[in-house]
């Protein structure tokens, strides 16, 4: 009898033809923690950190709403010198901020709670973080480490691959932070177009997930103005008015010029059918879709 064939949940969702716009995950705090070694598959929950230590900086975490991801660099397992830690920041204003420290031992990550409390230097580049987690899903690292490899060849600082950030069927997944911006479904080469067109302060809706600030719905409604008049800068479009029947969504979006200056996006919220949506966990369930229905100028 013949060996089941493997299952992985990129190669699936790509043939479902899952929606990615509107699935970003709500967030405006990140926390990286540097780590060569091998990932735990709870992340940094799973590193064996001094206790009242890793319990400061989770509970100064929780508190600040801020996500933990561990990174590394790609390629470069090894290399002189401590590790690294940041806060980075996306203020409802759009006021970027980043605050970066290093650490060698377990004491050194109470910098983080510390950090957490000021509000962190404004601008600095853009981190490029890329899931490669493959202890927790191995979509994540078989799809993320090419593009990783990619962008780090072409921005060799400003690139980490880094623990799980959610939708793991749509690896390989790529996180812009401060910017609060996540893209999936990429490869080598989009990758790269994709990154250069988003530093051009030109994103597309192809690979875009959404922006961390706005909530699914509202994410959807912007990928829908962006496919309808074309890219746009991060902050292009902002939420003007949202609105909600039943399953019925209606976002309006004010648009800085050359964009149009007020969009309406209705959209439809409806389930998928159930599906095997990781490729650990052989559950089937659904997920709640943003289908737009109607894009227009008012």
């Amino acid at each position: 009898m013949p060996a089941a064939e493997r299952f992985f949940c990129a190669d699936a969702a790509r043939t479902r033809g899952d929606p990615i716009a509107g699935t970003a995950p709500r967030g405006f705090v990140w926390i990286l923690v540097e780590y060569r070694r091998a990932w735990p598959t709870d992340g940094f929950d799973g590193l064996d950190l001094e206790a009242t230590i890793k319990a400061l900086v989770s509970t100064a975490a929780q508190a600040a709403r801020a996500r933990i991801l561990l990174v590394r660099r790609p390629g470069r397992r090894r290399h002189e010198g401590p590790d690294k830690w940041a806060v980075l920041r996306h203020e409802h204003s759009g006021v970027h901020r980043q605050q970066w420290g290093t650490w060698s031992r377990d004491e050194d990550l109470a910098q983080i709670a510390a950090a957490l409390a000021v509000p962190g230097h404004a601008g600095g580049p853009p981190v490029l973080l890329i899931c490669t987690h493959g202890r927790h899903d191995p979509c994540c690292a078989l799809r993320g480490r090419p593009v990783a490899r990619a962008l780090a060849d072409r921005w060799p600082e400003d690139v980490w691959e880094c623990t799980h950030v959610g939708g793991d069927r749509f690896a390989a997944n790529l996180v812009v932070v401060p910017d609060g911006v996540y893209y999936g479904g990429l490869d080598a080469d989009s990758s790269v177009t994709t990154i250069e067109e988003h530093l051009s302060d030109r994103i597309h809706p192809d690979h875009l997930r959404g922006y961390t600030d706005l909530l699914p719905p509202q994410q959807a409604a912007v990928a829908a103005a962006l496919r309808r008049f074309g890219p746009a800068g991060r902050t292009d479009y902002t939420i003007a008015e949202t609105t909600r029947e039943g399953d019925h969504w209606r976002i309006l979006l004010t648009g800085r010029s050359p964009h149009p200056h007020c969009v309406e996006v209705e959209l439809q919220a409806h389930r998928s059918p159930p599906c095997r949506l990781t490729c650990r966990g052989p559950a089937a369930s659904s997920v709640i879709v943003y289908e737009p229905t109607s894009v227009r100028t008012l």
